[in-house]
């Protein structure tokens, strides 16, 4: 298990060990995938939220498993894309990318969990 929050790291920090980890515990993943979605919970927890943030990922026999935890009530919004502003296209890649994502109220602000499961195919995407 990896465990990391924002009071001891910060979100380079973070992508350096989530790589880390997942060579080490969940090769089959495909990296690229996970530290984008990370990426991106991260950077909604980082301009979304007053509070900080923790990140706990799992790799057992099974699925890999990455829950962002933040202060947020507020639950992740589809947007349109925005290519001229920015935005928009964060939650739509976090759907894509992953077996499953789920967003969980607690007592005090929201996880957001993104599950890869390594029996079901991931989408195959054309070269850019």
């Amino acid at each position: 298990m990896l465990v990391l929050d924002s009071s001891r790291t910060d979100t380079v920090l973070a992508r350096r060990t989530v790589v880390r980890f997942l060579r080490a515990r969940c090769p089959w993943a495909d990296a690229n995938d996970v530290l984008l979605v990370v990426s991106e919970l991260l950077g909604n927890a980082v301009r979304h939220t007053e509070g900080g943030w923790l990140l706990r990922m799992t790799c057992r026999q099974g699925p890999l498993v990455v829950e962002v935890y933040d202060s947020s009530d507020s639950r992740p919004a589809p947007r349109c894309g925005d290519p001229e502003n920015g935005g928009g296209f964060g939650w739509g890649i976090v759907e894509e990318l992953t077996s499953s994502v789920t967003v969980r109220s607690h007592t005090v602000g929201k996880s957001v969990q993104a599950v890869w499961d390594p029996t079901r195919p991931q989408t195959v995407r054309p070269a850019a």
